[in-house]
């Protein structure tokens, strides 16, 4: 494997001084008057249908109406002076929160004010503060409530397919490889679009390389769980005819040409004889050494492991960066050591790179593990990575020009999370309630799941009491309905988008609109038959 020993002192040393710099930025923002305390639980006083609360942490800027008139009129007066920007996207980058619904970043903001030790409320993400916004329909052919496939699907080639399936369209049934390996059943994607128009490509993720999310634009399977020939034996199908995705990702169109790729799964790309750099037995049963495939292809690339190899790359002198940080997923940024990069690294080499590349390009990179938090029900986990998310999209638009690069920032799907009672201003996001509790007397979480492990209920069928059990990342929080593993939700989720073309992501969408707008943003694919 090639690893560049110099580095760009100047370029990355750039790159992590924005990483290590960037602060959350509170949006029309006003202080405190004094530093967060933990919340009390107060008496409630029931008047109608409503609860009436205390102010103690309302900040006393607030309680003067000139304060909202003038932020109103500040923002009326930035929407009514913004320009179209009609401007040919030289670059599209593209992000994709998994199972990332909009409690959760409602949640996420006011999580990422209250660890600066303020309310909460008044916060705003990055990509929050872009100038469009719409909502996207989750929906998949056959599925009223989406998996990551059919979405990944939709919203990288332009077109919806059933549930479990990856670049095949509808025609194609569940596990069904015959139809699966037709190419009159595959579908292009945005992938295939800017390689065709000579720009360069690729994708990150805290996954891996062969997980759903991103594999939409390179796999054709009837089975996103066919990541390597072990998988696909399991399933009952023949490796030799049946391709697997990792086989597909390195061998074939648009996979083999991709210059950036980073996430996990090792595991995949090497066969049960070799160890791999993290101790873990390969998965392929063909003998196939997947990553010396990939160097041989890219005799100029380089293949990363950790955050040191990472961070020390010479993007000038190669020609592409595949980066393999554990041999499953990668882990959660707050259980994570320091060997493993975080997604703004990641995304900051990645950018270092493409960003020499004089045509353009396009990148796909996911918060994987959002979706992952959400389906433990550990809701600390999951809005820590979704503020790790943030960070990456914050990064990217520093690191780029609105003028010439179109960042859209989605979800695939949501989860049934909560956000309900009555609680006070600056109340905990990851705790119980401050001022409202049950009939029962007994006080309840502010967020919860529909479905999930934990109900939380004492032997006699009543509900324990959390108060102080709350508060750690890795606390499950509620749910009513009993299941091992939380489940998925049907509702739309939230589009922003900033660059060139950006006005044309309002409304209600079907989520493979999408890639056709990005399409015409940048004059590929379908796109450039219809752009100026």
């Amino acid at each position: 494997m090639l690893i560049e020993d110099r580095s760009i002192r100047v370029k990355l040393c750039t790159v992590l001084c924005l990483i290590q710099l960037m602060s959350p930025a509170l949006a029309d923002f006003h202080a405190p008057t004094s530093p967060r305390r933990k919340a009390q639980r107060t008496p409630n006083i029931v008047m109608g249908d409503s609860m009436t609360t205390t102010n103690r942490k309302t900040p006393p800027a607030e309680m003067d109406p000139k304060f909202w008139n003038n932020q109103a009129q500040s923002e009326l007066q930035k929407r009514i002076n913004e320009p179209l920007n009609k401007n040919r996207a030289k670059n599209v980058i593209f992000f994709l929160g998994d199972g990332m619904p909009l409690t959760a970043i409602t949640a996420a903001r006011i999580l990422q004010g209250q660890r600066l030790g303020y309310p909460g409320e008044e916060q705003l993400l990055s990509f929050e503060k872009f100038p469009a916004t719409g909502l996207s329909r989750t929906y998949c052919t056959n599925v009223q409530v989406s998996d990551s496939a059919c979405t990944s699907t939709a919203y990288l080639t332009g077109v919806k397919t059933n549930s479990l399936m990856l670049g095949v369209n509808a025609k194609v049934n569940y596990n069904n490889c015959t139809a699966s390996m037709d190419p009159a059943n595959h579908l292009t994607s945005l992938y295939d679009w800017a390689q065709a128009a000579g720009k360069a490509s690729g994708f990150i993720t805290t996954t891996t390389l062969t997980h759903a999310s991103p594999s939409g634009g390179y796999a054709h399977v009837a089975n996103r769980q066919w990541q390597c020939d072990a998988d696909v034996l399991e399933y009952d199908n023949d490796p030799s005819t049946c391709t697997d995705m990792a086989q597909q990702l390195i061998s074939q169109q648009p996979g083999r040409m991709l210059d950036v790729l980073m996430g996990g799964g090792m595991g995949k790309f090497l066969p049960k004889t070799v160890t791999d750099f993290f101790g873990n037995r390969g998965e392929r049963l063909d003998g196939r050494n997947l990553l010396t495939r990939w160097q041989n292809l890219h005799p100029n690339g380089v293949i990363t492991r950790n955050r040191e190899e990472l961070l020390r790359v010479n993007i000038s002198k190669v020609t592409n960066i595949m980066g393999l940080y554990n041999s499953d997923l990668m882990q959660y940024h707050l259980k994570a050591d320091d060997d493993q990069p975080t997604l703004s690294e990641m995304t900051g080499v990645a950018l270092a790179f493409l960003n020499q590349k004089p045509n353009g390009y396009f990148i796909f990179i996911e918060g994987g593990l959002i979706d992952y938090g959400n389906h433990e029900n550990k809701l600390g986990i999951a809005l820590d990575e979704l503020l790790e998310f943030d960070k990456a999209i914050h990064l990217a638009r520093i690191m780029t020009d609105p003028a010439e690069t179109l960042i859209v920032v989605t979800a695939d799907h949501g989860h049934p999370l909560s956000f309900a009672g009555f609680p006070e201003r600056g109340n905990d996001i990851l705790g119980l309630n401050n001022v409202a509790q049950g009939l029962d007397g007994v006080p309840y979480a502010t967020m919860d799941y529909a479905v999930g492990p934990q109900q939380y209920m004492n032997p006699n069928g009543t509900r324990m009491d959390l108060t102080d059990k709350m508060g750690d990342p890795e606390f499950v929080m509620p749910s009513y309905i009993d299941l091992t593993y939380g489940v998925h939700s049907g509702e739309d989720v939230a589009v922003y988008a900033s660059g060139p073309w950006e006005h044309l992501f309002t409304g209600v969408m079907q989520q493979n609109l999408l890639p056709h707008l990005m399409a015409y943003a940048s004059c590929i694919g379908d796109g450039a038959k219809m752009c100026g």
